[in-house]
């Protein structure tokens, strides 16, 4: 419930600021009922949401850095969605061992961004492990557009480019040879859709009208984001996501 009113919210903000989002061959998306693991190259902080958004009404867990949760309100609304903290320096067993149950046993996706940090082109082996355990596939996309708030806020381009599903049930076992294999597929997959989105990205922004409107829609989405915080703030104290999920 939480999770689809957040994921609106934040989208509704996305557009009124930016309102230049294109997306592209989301008929490759897999079914709602099949639980897969959502993968895109890390570049902005927002584009999880246009991923998130491209692919409801499907809902998703993702891996977050511990230090994200410090933040009350923040840290309240990532776990309300789903998020379990990893701690990159001492990674556990739960990174793997939780979203393998979760797929498994769950209706919820993997959102992974097996690139690690944002910018980055190395592609880890962690997505390739947890598909293999939870016997789900792989489902690339790559975000293209502003990579600062200025570039958001002068509403220029986004393309969300979605790929082919990338099944590992052929590759037997996950050493080496099979992590490689797999992050091989991968990353062939994002420069395809990279070079593909590349070819309708243009730096045309939106109509005039268009862009008033999502000004004007500023003002009452800003209101309620405002009682949103209020209310996470508050709830945060009485209610723990975490305890709540056991």
């Amino acid at each position: 419930m939480f999770y689809t009113y957040l994921r609106g919210l934040v989208t509704a903000v996305l557009w009124a600021l930016n309102g230049n989002a294109h997306y592209h061959h989301t008929e490759k998306i897999l079914d709602p009922e099949e639980n897969y693991i959502l993968v895109a190259p890390h570049r902005t902080w927002w584009d999880p949401v246009y991923m998130a958004y491209a692919t409801r009404p499907k809902q998703f867990i993702f891996m977050a850095k511990k230090e994200l949760f410090n933040n009350r309100i923040f840290g309240w609304w990532i776990r309300m969605c789903g998020a379990f903290p990893i701690d990159r320096e001492n990674p556990g067993a739960d990174t793997i061992r939780y979203p393998v149950k979760q797929l498994k046993s769950s209706n919820r996706s993997l959102v992974m961004f097996p690139s690690g940090s944002r910018h980055s082109s190395d592609v880890k082996g962690g997505v390739a492990v947890i598909a293999k355990m939870a016997k789900v596939r792989i489902m690339p996309a790559v975000y293209l557009g502003p990579m600062t708030l200025k570039g958001l806020l002068k509403r220029e381009r986004i393309d969300m480019n979605f790929g082919n599903p990338i099944d590992v049930s052929d590759i037997k076992r996950m050493n080496d040879e099979g992590i490689a294999e797999v992050a091989h597929r991968i990353q062939t997959e994002f420069d395809r859709l990279d070079a593909e989105a590349s070819l309708v990205h243009t730096n045309k922004r939106p109509n005039i009208l268009l862009s008033l409107l999502g000004y004007l829609s500023l003002i009452p989405v800003a209101v309620v984001l405002i009682c949103t915080l209020i209310f996470s703030y508050c709830a945060s104290f009485v209610w723990d996501p975490d305890e709540h999920r056991k």
